[in-house]
């Protein structure tokens, strides 16, 4: 009997530890951790077919394809050492420079318009480079998630979404910057991740790695694009929630704060800040020689450039009447008849003599020194014009005034006159050549003369328009300098002596960048779009061909994956409320269950969510041209919040399921199911990625006719 009773005994725990187990965790595939070799496998397959995918095909088409025209360009320049002018950071111009030259590109090839066949010359080493980053995307956000959620599921789902979109596929083919600023942005975020996961053991050398690397890749987000301070943003909000939380354990010594603070401004702040600012020191070390961007910089800045008309120069230092000179604005001066316009390259229009206001001193009078506060006329030297302007309306900007050239051989009349002021300087202080930074404001109207910015019509030679504004008083467009200066009664200095310091040219680069930024208009003809239309995937950029017998390549995200991932943000959004709800209200969970949707849908969700937010609501608030392009960081944060929400989901459902084993298919089966109907998408639409040549899909007998679920998509 005793036997028998501890036989009958013995099933009855069992059963019962069994029933715990059911009741409180979730079934054991989708919570139990894969081996280590199991994730080093799946990690090798994503990297494989990430790369198989961004090199199929990576020759084709052999011609010039959208933005390659700017961006192959400027790797030419960086190898042939010319100087030149973007409204980007310079790191991916040099790194695509380095490619191309590491690769046996010569440096010699135009680029001068799509379409454009490359012929002998070898442009394959600056895609490859281009490829390669892009490639590198899929298993950043696989150890992303990875790390965020601890589901290989997730992972796995996150990074076949990133595989097969069309839209990452063709971006990353080509010669541009966005595979370059995506790969520091990713590798920022997963060394932010891989970082925070250290934080059970600060300081040792995992943390510090990371934490390092962290700083690297802001750096280089930076250095590719300003853009790239959105992830800055993201890290920084990170560490500011990290040192709340250290602030308020109060087993932590203020010391050891003090040590945590210090190593987050050493690896987050002046470490990215000296890595960017010697990328431009190699920058400007490497463009030595005189080019197409020296326009738009300072007359000192071009003084240093080989080849430049200022460059090894001697000239006065003071201005004294009478003299000719260049008078070059935040872009150069320029006189055609009667109108008054500004571009940016020098000739003889750009010169000017400059009289007293009332005598018309010539060579042979005594030299006298133009001073701050002077009553001056501004004489053209080629056609004997003055400078003019009047209370009429200039042609583009309202409420501005006319400028024009005015008068004969010099003579002409009181709206002539022009009061010369050197921006900091008192009345009665000399101006001198470069360094004197001007502004010339009319007499008789108090206007202040400048540049609109605006581009005029044929009939302004499609410069750019001169007005007279009275209500700013000084603007970058509004400031000039005397670049040259002819007065042999005059000692002559070397312009060295005038070299503007490091700082100097970074600050005078990078306001240069920013109004160029902000002012791009569109080109004729060019596709633009708005925020609105990037996540439902509304239209799409042309990057090769617009005729039928032409090789077209379409610029597209897979329809399916990005209409899901649409879908999931605002999915997220309902289970990130519901949960918070729940554990506010203390609902029956257990902690287990507790942990798991704190960790991974509020923290590690939050986090990808706040990625995305902070990746695409400011482009609502720029005033630049945009384009399609511009969504695809922000897009990589909603592939991988997609990952994470399904996975969470699909977990949530089956645990209500029993047995284990019908709990388990479920899950899996609902992974596998999404990841199958992203392959065949990408199976439907690879041609937009890969190349079309045929009909038109808007022509019924076009085999991709089928597949234009939006009339505003062009392929």
């Amino acid at each position: 009997m005793p036997a028998a009773g501890g036989g009958r005994a013995g099933p009855g725990p069992l059963r019962q530890r069994g029933t715990r187990r059911l009741q409180g965790t979730p079934p054991a595939s989708p919570l139990s951790p894969r081996p280590p070799a199991g994730r080093r496998a799946a990690l090798g397959l994503v990297t494989l077919l990430s790369f198989a995918s961004r090199f199929h095909r990576l020759p084709e088409p052999p011609h010039v394809c959208w933005d390659e025209t700017h961006f192959g360009k400027m790797g030419s320049y960086y190898i042939n050492r010319t100087f030149f002018f973007d409204v980007h950071p310079p790191l991916g111009k040099m790194l695509i420079g380095l490619a191309g030259y590491l690769s046996g590109y010569d440096g010699t090839f135009p680029f001068q318009k799509p379409g454009d066949r490359y012929e002998q010359h070898n442009y394959m080493g600056m895609r490859g480079f281009c490829a390669f980053l892009g490639s590198c995307l899929v298993p950043f956000a696989y150890l992303t998630v990875l790390e965020l959620s601890k589901s290989l599921p997730a992972a796995l789902l996150t990074a076949f979404i990133l595989i097969f979109d069309t839209g990452c596929i063709t971006l990353s083919q080509y010669i541009l910057l966005d595979p370059i600023l995506m790969f520091f942005l990713m590798g920022a975020v997963l060394s932010m991740v891989k970082c925070n996961s250290c934080a059970d053991r600060p300081f040792s050398a995992s943390w510090w790695l990371w934490l390092s690397l962290t700083g690297v890749n802001l750096a280089g987000a930076m250095g590719v694009k300003f853009v790239g301070l959105f992830v800055v943003l993201l890290v920084g909000l990170n560490t500011i929630n990290d040192l709340w939380d250290l602030l308020g354990n109060l087993n932590l010594s203020l010391v050891t704060f003090g040590k945590h603070f210090l190593a987050r401004v050493l690896c987050l702040i002046l470490l990215p800040l000296t890595l960017y600012m010697a990328m431009f020191a190699v920058h400007f070390a490497v463009l030595n020689k005189s080019g197409p961007g020296d326009g738009f910089f300072s007359s000192a800045f071009q003084s240093q450039l080989i080849g430049n008309n200022l460059h090894n120069v001697s000239i006065p230092e003071q201005d004294g009447y009478p003299l000719s000179c260049h008078c070059d604005p935040y872009p150069g001066g320029l006189c055609r008849g009667e109108g008054i316009y500004t571009y940016l390259h020098k000739d003889l229009n750009n010169l000017w003599i400059i009289k007293k206001h009332d005598s018309d001193a010539d060579s042979s009078s005594p030299v006298e020194f133009v001073r701050h506060g002077d009553i001056i006329r501004l004489e053209h030297k080629e056609t004997s014009r003055n400078l003019h302007s009047h209370q009429h309306e200039a042609p583009l900007t309202r409420k501005h005034f006319q400028v024009t050239g005015y008068g004969i051989n010099g003579t002409g009349d009181s709206n002539d006159f022009w009061r010369i002021e050197v921006v900091g300087r008192r009345a009665g202080r000399l101006i001198k050549v470069l360094r004197s930074k001007i502004r010339l404001t009319h007499v008789a109207t108090g206007c202040i003369l400048g540049s609109s910015g605006k581009t005029l019509p044929k009939w302004g030679w499609e410069q750019v328009e001169v007005t007279c504004t009275p209500y700013v008083k000084e603007t970058p467009n509004s400031l000039w300098n005397f670049e040259d200066h002819i007065n042999p009664k005059l000692p002559n200095i070397s312009l060295d002596v005038l070299k503007p310091s490091f700082v100097e040219i970074l600050l005078e680069s990078h306001m240069v960048m920013i109004r160029g930024n902000s002012g791009l208009k569109p080109k004729d003809n060019e596709v633009t779009s708005k925020p609105w239309h990037w996540p439902i995937n509304y239209q799409g950029l042309r990057f090769s061909g617009v005729n039928e017998t032409d090789y077209r390549v379409y610029l597209l995200g897979n329809p399916v994956v990005w209409w899901l991932n649409l879908f999931t943000i605002g999915l997220y959004l309902l289970i990130a409320i519901s949960t918070a709800v729940a554990l506010k209200r203390g609902v029956q969970l257990t902690s287990e269950h507790k942990g798991e949707l704190s960790r991974v849908v509020l923290c590690g969700g939050g986090q990808v969510a706040l990625g995305w937010l902070l990746h695409y609501l400011p482009f609502f608030m720029m005033g630049r041209v945009l384009y399609f392009h511009h969504y695809f960081p922000a897009m990589l944060f909603s592939s991988m919040l997609t990952g994470i929400t399904w996975d969470t989901l699909l977990k949530f459902f089956s645990q209500f399921l029993s047995p284990s084993t019908t709990a388990r298919r479920v899950y899996e089966g609902g992974i596998v199911a999404l990841i199958l109907l992203i392959v065949y998408s990408f199976y439907l639409f690879h041609p937009l990625s890969y190349g079309m040549i045929g009909p038109m899909a808007s022509d019924p007998s076009s085999p991709m006719a089928g597949l234009r679920w939006m009339d505003s998509w062009e392929f």
